[in-house]
């Protein structure tokens, strides 16, 4: 997941250049280092039972409507519900990334990502955690706003806005996919 695209800087402007306007390379080490500490890895857990009740089929949450669910008709075993057709609960654990867009704790992530979680944790950089408690979320947009309470300010990016940015423009993503803290990836706008 892609949580970081477009930001803007918390600092003094000339901090960190994000885009080099003389065609050079953007300092991508400098940017890291500025904005990584806002970057958070999120955990959740909790249990998952079909929506709607049960879709009689025992699919995981949202499979039924998945275009490629036709390949999987018929396998055996696959997709079968429990008594009644309906699909029992299930536990389950997830991971995601987000980040920190208010000292005071709000964070953004995707809204997948908390989906039924009944316990949601955030880990940052610097390795302290904090429970978390899902403020909302909006599936079609696929994002959530999480709150953590500090007694500390803690570090902060603000999102930045689409209209300023043209394909062909370098951008960095800092994330903590499968649990790997901090990884970076670069690449371009492509549309």
């Amino acid at each position: 997941d892609v949580q970081v695209a477009a930001l803007t800087t918390t600092a003094a402007p000339s901090a960190v250049p994000m885009i080099a306007g003389n065609g050079q390379v953007p300092n991508y080490r400098a940017i890291v280092q500025q904005f990584g500490p806002a970057v958070v890895g999120i955990t959740v857990a909790g249990t998952q039972k079909p929506e709607g009740g049960g879709n009689g089929r025992g699919l995981p949450p949202g499979m039924e409507d998945d275009p490629f669910f036709q390949f999987f008709k018929g396998i055996p075993g696959y997709g079968q519900g429990g008594p009644r057709g309906e699909a029992p609960s299930q536990p389950f654990r997830g991971q995601g990334s987000g980040f920190i867009i208010s000292a005071d704790g709000l964070i953004l992530t995707n809204a997948h990502v908390v989906r039924d979680a009944k316990e949601v944790k955030v880990k940052l950089s610097d390795r302290s955690e904090y429970s978390a408690k899902v403020l909302g979320s909006d599936t079609a947009t696929d994002i959530a706003v999480l709150r953590v309470e500090s007694k500390e300010k803690l570090p902060w990016v603000a999102p930045g806005g689409s209209s300023d940015l043209l394909v062909g423009e370098p951008v960095i993503a800092i994330g903590n996919p499968f649990g790997l803290s901090s990884t970076v990836t670069t690449g371009v706008i492509s549309a």
